[in-house]
């Protein structure tokens, strides 16, 4: 599969199109689309849909836990057009959700769990969002950076 990224022309028409809510952050090779969770979904529509992009394989859905918020990370394919893109979509440890993309891509139900299940985000919209790998009375999210983890297994 190449790795080939959209093109510069293809997010600055992007931005255009979703401004003030999308913006282009990084540089060359690495640039991503950050968006405001409000469009994600449409954004996210669009580029599946619109014969521009095509992106009909979502090849990674991830989160990041940055302590003042969490950022999910959507890497895109389009398998017609040989391109990638990368999406980012932000929310706040105290608000941590943001939309489920189940509708557009069912592969991202288990991503999505394992994002909940993990670090705690909810995906507004999701059929099914339990955890998908630790037990189901567990309190915590072990991947957040707030997470105390002990030897014994009990909260620090």
């Amino acid at each position: 599969m190449s790795k080939q990224m959209i093109s510069s022309e293809l997010f600055l028409r992007l931005q255009a199109q979703f401004s003030p809510g999308v913006t282009i952050i990084g540089e060359h090779f690495q640039q991503a689309l950050l968006v405001e969770s409000e469009e994600l979904i449409e954004l996210l529509t669009v580029l599946k849909t619109d014969p521009n992009y095509q992106f009909n394989l979502l090849s990674n859905l991830t989160a990041v836990d940055y302590v003042e918020y969490f950022e999910v990370v959507y890497h895109l394919y389009s398998l017609p057009l040989k391109q990638s893109a990368t999406i980012k979509t932000r929310c706040t440890n105290d608000h941590a959700s943001v939309p489920s993309v189940t509708a557009i891509w069912p592969s991202a139900d288990f991503q999505e769990r394992e994002v909940y299940d993990l670090l705690g985000i909810r995906f507004t919209g999701h059929p099914n969002l339990l955890r998908i790998l630790m037990p189901d009375d567990f309190p915590e999210h072990p991947l957040r950076k707030a997470y105390q983890f002990t030897p014994d297994g009990e909260k620090g």
